[in-house]
């Protein structure tokens, strides 16, 4: 299973318990460092926790326009704050284990290493479908440098989160693109409306209690 196969399922979603699956629970463990790694990519030195678990539980949603133009955008911080404690018990171990990461538990703080060789580190264990975008992103025509060359010249960019950001954005786009497609000629138009509607009060609503 490949992390952009899985951690794309919304953080909501309950996990199993797969101690008797050695290889789902492999895959697992694997795709929460994919994600952890991502996440990093994207945060500054220091962060909290709480900003950890909602860039990760952010993840599924980056580049998709239903959360631009219907989802209500405190959706995924809806999802994290009742749950640090249940995210904090399924990222411990790896945060506590990761060599390039300071993880003060007692504050809920964590320091991650930015240099472009610990920048250069996490980018080189990104999937390979995402290392493989940013490359399409960040080769220039006619040069056709190898993923290496490329992730090598972002890693030393201090916009290196947001390309590692535009890459996701890549993927999950076209996904929720389908996705909402589908449901127009799914639902029928009126109903389309009916429920655009009501998610962008839903979503009016989210940011009048964000800006309040």
């Amino acid at each position: 299973m490949k992390f952009l196969d899985y951690i794309w399922i919304r953080v909501e979603v309950k996990i199993i318990a797969m101690n008797e699956n050695v290889a789902l629970r492999s895959a697992l463990d694997k795709n929460l460092k994919s994600a952890v790694t991502t996440a990093f990519l994207m945060l500054p030195e220091s962060f909290s926790e709480e900003d950890l678990f909602i860039e990760i539980a952010g993840l599924s949603y980056s580049g998709d326009f239903r959360m631009v133009v219907g989802e209500d955008k405190t959706k995924v911080l809806n999802i994290v704050k009742p749950n640090i404690a249940h995210f904090r018990e399924l990222y411990g171990n790896i945060l506590q284990e990761n060599p390039q990461v300071v993880y003060k538990i007692q504050h809920g703080r964590l320091e991650i290493d930015k240099s472009p060789e610990g920048q250069f580190t996490q980018l080189m264990t990104l999937p390979k479908t995402l290392q493989q975008q940013i490359n399409h992103i960040m080769d220039p025509p006619g040069k056709n440098r190898d993923v290496e060359e490329t992730l090598l010249q972002v890693a030393h960019d201090p916009d290196c989160g947001e390309v590692v950001r535009l890459g996701l954005s890549a993927i999950v786009r076209p996904s929720s693109m389908k996705q909402s497609t589908k449901g127009i000629f799914t639902a029928g138009v009126k109903k389309t409306v009916v429920y655009s509607s009501l998610k962008l009060h839903k979503m009016w609503k989210g940011w009048l209690r964000k800006t309040s």
